[in-house]
């Protein structure tokens, strides 16, 4: 989610020319020392719906399906989804934590302050993509890793967005809507409902999410276009059949559809701002299971109201969970959610198992997957730059 990709080989993430930023105190182990030790997790309460699914892992009752093998081993294992506030249960263990697991479907925001506090810690886990909720150049300057399971939820992301464009465009939830309240009313819906054969589909950054995204739309028969700071493979490209666009700026008035598919970086913070989203075509829809924080809330509510974005949908919100009064609960012609996209059952298995591996290697000594660091000995990885 992707921040949902790793761009580029994994070795180029870390050895490629560009600013990197280092570790300005000694690193800390990277790997465990002797001895049990404390491991938080920080994930959503999923309550009577725990029961309902043996699968159901990435859950607090769930815990990732690592409590006993973890306790078996002789570490401390403590799951919470109290994650706010100078009194909420996280708090209590930062101080001696060693490792700390967080998703991003329920963010435990890791500031400076906090590592500051935490003179154990070593390890930052996201169990799944994205790992922007860290304070990743502070993390760096701690000399602390950070890692994710990278390509784990990718095709659940890839899926939920072509679904959510297929709903902007065919008008599909005035419709739904209808039948649960009694009526009953085509012109209501037809209006403004369209094919998506021969549309204009654009994605905003084109890592794994993005790229699937585009063969899922091929048999569509879309023009698709596609922004990011790496152009594909020749090969990959003629066979997705989507073009290239340098200038983003030169990209968006030509989409009918924008999706964004982009990493949250100090770049691409706030991006989506009132001059940019004039920039494209009035009538647009926009599907965003990136990240919140690429949108400027107010910016996108506004343009909403005012017709200018005919519909947006996505699963990411600034911050998360979403407040009651946030502007995208009551903006019209939205079709969002809370952030689900990528914790399909299927993803948890994925994400849990990573997780899991990444545990062992580091009780082990071992190096993980060269893909899935964020931040490893004072670097950050080439798009979090």
């Amino acid at each position: 989610m992707a921040m949902k990709r790793v761009a580029g080989t994994a070795i180029q993430a870390f050895s490629s020319s560009g600013s990197s930023v280092l570790s300005t105190t000694s690193s800390r182990p990277l790997h465990a020392s002797p001895g049990g030790k404390k491991i938080v997790g920080v994930f959503y309460k999923a309550g009577e719906y725990a029961k309902l699914n043996p699968n159901f892992v990435g859950c607090v009752e769930g815990a990732l399906g690592i409590r006993d093998w973890l306790e078996s081993q002789g570490h401390q294992y403590i799951v919470t989804d109290d994650k706010e506030g100078l009194d909420c249960e996280l708090e209590k263990h930062i101080p001696d934590l060693h490792v700390l697991i967080t998703t991003p479907f329920h963010p435990a925001y890791v500031t400076a302050e906090r590592i500051k506090r935490a003179k154990n810690l070593q390890l930052l886990l996201t169990a799944g993509i994205g790992s922007d909720h860290v304070d990743l150049n502070a993390a760096a300057a701690a000399g602390l890793t950070v890692a994710e399971v990278t390509g784990s939820n990718v095709v659940s992301v890839a899926e939920d967005e072509l679904m959510r464009i297929l709903i902007l465009v065919r008008n599909f939830l005035p419709g739904h809507h209808q039948v649960i309240s009694g009526e009953w009313n085509v012109a209501g819906i037809a209006h403004r409902a369209y094919d998506l054969e021969g549309k204009t589909v654009g994605t905003v950054g084109c890592g794994r999410i993005g790229k699937l995204l585009l063969q899922r739309l091929k048999p569509f028969n879309c023009n698709t276009l596609y922004h990011d700071r790496i152009k594909m493979d020749p090969e990959l490209e003629n066979q997705i059949g989507a073009k290239f666009e340098e200038d983003l700026d030169a990209m968006l008035p030509k989409c009918d559809i924008i999706v964004i598919n982009t990493p949250l970086t100090d770049k691409t913070r706030g991006l989506f701002d009132k001059d940019r989203i004039a920039k494209c075509k009035k009538g647009v829809l926009i599907v965003n299971n990136a990240r919140g924080a690429i949108m400027e809330t107010q910016a996108v509510a506004d343009a909403c109201s005012s017709g200018h974005i005919a519909g947006y949908s996505g699963d990411v919100w600034n911050p998360q969970p979403a407040p009651k009064d946030h502007p995208w609960r009551y903006m019209p012609n939205q079709a969002m959610t809370p952030h689900i996209s990528g914790t399909t059952i299927d993803a948890q298995l994925r994400y849990a198992a990573g997780v899991k591996d990444m545990l062992e290697r580091y009780f082990k000594g071992e190096d993980f997957p060269a893909q899935n660091y964020i931040v490893k000995e004072g670097q950050l990885a080439s798009q979090y730059r």
